[in-house]
């Protein structure tokens, strides 16, 4: 790869990769690409390239497959794409803000951040889900993120909820602080409270069970992301007095009723590590914050799950509106394969949050 490249794209060049691109077919977008680049003659014309790539790029990432989503192909094919827009050389002038422009309108379009529209009425219960790209790579660059093939299965998903129908749209972020530095939760989420009716956010969590994580913090831990960049120290959200914790107004008991019998078992997680009011050392606490105590650790870490979480939530009480809005740990599993019990799971998951928000007085 060029030196401008991320550490990110450049794996996209290792043989895993390169054998998942070729077995699904995404393998076929860079070349399309590429040359719909080479023939813009002017910052216009390379928008419209870029936008129609992304979208079909999404397009293609949520049909549905007879072996099930698999969220590793354009996971690896939009890296392939924005490496090559990345050192691409155009004919004409190009600063480095269009050259970041077109980026963006690469990732927004293809994670599907664009596309969380809703049919106008009352009649339909409106249901946001995101998910996350695989990570970890560097450990195993053929890895699945369950909670990125959840968003593909589920976007376009309609089923009634008695005398209404629920629709669900969803998007897919990355696993890069600066992504979240620069604001882009609150670029796809903050428009969907006080329009959604349930906003759920989704990650890769422990083996062997769902967690519904209860209290969210807003302390960063440090792990390395997918550029292997880190982050310690509060979350840069936007506006002031940004709370040390915000909470899911998720149906954790109901989802966990709902759900019994499933492979999986479903936990409603409140355990968190503080400091508490006066104190200087941290300490965990199964039953959620004390009062005035420093958020070190929420109930899903400190990592970007759990800031995701953080800043969906904070935009529902922002916003004023009261709508199901948390963070689900999906199972890690061992392979892909297996996440077709994972993804049933879920849908068990995201209908039982629709009932709870089809309760409440529909929104116009």
């Amino acid at each position: 790869m060029h030196h401008d490249t991320t550490p990110e794209e450049d794996r996209a060049g290792l043989p895993e990769p390169r054998r998942i691109l070729a077995r699904s077919g995404f393998g076929a977008a860079e070349p399309l690409f590429s040359a719909d680049l080479r023939a813009a003659t002017d910052l216009a014309q390379a928008r419209e390239a870029v936008s129609a790539h992304a979208s079909r790029l999404w397009t293609e990432a949520t049909r549905t497959d007879v072996d099930g989503p698999d969220d590793r192909p354009p996971y690896w094919a939009r890296l392939v794409l924005a490496a090559r827009l990345r050192t691409w050389r155009p004919g004409f002038a190009l600063s480095e803000a269009e050259r970041a422009d077109l980026l963006h309108l690469l990732e927004t379009g293809s994670r599907g951040i664009t596309d969380l529209d809703f049919p106008p009425g009352e009649r339909w219960i409106r249901i946001v889900v995101t998910g996350f790209d695989p990570f970890r790579l560097d450990e195993d660059p053929g890895c699945s993120n369950p909670s990125g093939a959840a968003a593909l299965d589920l976007n376009g998903w309609t089923f009634p909820v008695g005398g209404r129908t629920a629709v669900v749209r969803t998007a897919v972020f990355p696993v890069r602080w600066a992504d979240f530095d620069a604001g882009l939760v609150e670029e796809a989420l903050a428009d969907q409270h006080g329009r959604a009716d349930a906003v759920v956010t989704l990650s890769r969590g422990r083996p062997g069970r769902f967690d519904i994580e209860e209290w969210n913090g807003i302390w960063r831990g440090g792990g390395p992301d997918n550029v292997r960049e880190v982050r310690t120290g509060r979350a840069p959200v936007p506006g002031p007095d940004a709370p040390e914790w915000t909470r899911s107004s998720l149906p954790g008991a109901r989802i966990a009723e709902a759900t019994a019998g499933r492979p999986y078992p479903v936990v409603v997680n409140t355990a968190v590590t503080e400091v508490p009011a006066g104190a200087d050392e941290q300490r965990e606490r199964p039953d959620g914050p004390s009062e005035g105590s420093a958020a070190r650790r929420g109930g899903g870490g400190n990592y970007l799950s759990n800031e995701i979480a953080y800043r969906n939530t904070l935009l529902r009480d922002r916003s004023g509106w009261e709508v199901p809005a948390g963070h689900v740990h999906l199972p890690k599993v061992a392979d892909p394969g297996e996440n077709a019990a994972v993804l049933a799971q879920v849908r068990e998951i995201v209908r039982t949050v629709a009932e709870a928000a089809g309760a409440a007085p529909p929104m116009a």
